[in-house]
């Protein structure tokens, strides 16, 4: 098996292609990992999604620094992942907002299904409240393997 780097425009490349990853967040150094759906936009280099109000949105209220891990995975031997180091930023209805709103709007709406799983039904004790919001990406860093022509089957 032969593992490379991939370059920030491979990673891009990559991250345009998918839709499902899981954001890591912290909270007074407690880490917690959760599936999510996005939208990459590449050309404010950042990743949409919503969510109903609950521990992930709290604690990154409290601690923006996040990561999403994205990846694809067809065997041991063929196999790419790619993370992004970014910032949680809540959009809102604010004039500043609405482009990027827009965007994310459009975007979530090329996919089937967009609103799932973030909009299911939930308990009725839960909030219902929506957060749209993305992550503003710092940093993408990936690695792609696949089997080298000397290895063995």
């Amino acid at each position: 098996m032969i593992v490379h780097d991939l370059s920030p425009a491979e990673c891009a490349e990559f991250l345009k292609q998918s839709d499902l990853g899981r954001l890591a967040c912290t909270h007074e150094g407690q880490p917690y990992i959760v599936p999510i759906h996005f939208s990459f936009d590449p050309d404010r280099k950042c990743l949409y999604s919503f969510s109903t109000v609950g521990q992930k949105i709290a604690w990154m209220r409290e601690n923006p620094k996040v990561c999403v891990e994205v990846d694809d995975i067809a065997d041991k031997d063929h196999w790419t992942t790619v993370l992004a180091f970014g910032r949680y930023e809540e959009m809102d209805e604010s004039p500043a907002d609405k482009a990027a709103r827009q965007t994310a709007q459009e975007l979530f709406q090329q996919r089937p299904e967009w609103w799932f799983p973030a909009a299911a039904k939930r308990g009725a004790r839960e909030h219902h409240a929506m957060v749209i919001y993305r992550v503003q990406i710092d940093r993408l860093t990936g690695r792609r393997a696949s089997r080298g022509s000397g290895s063995s089957a």
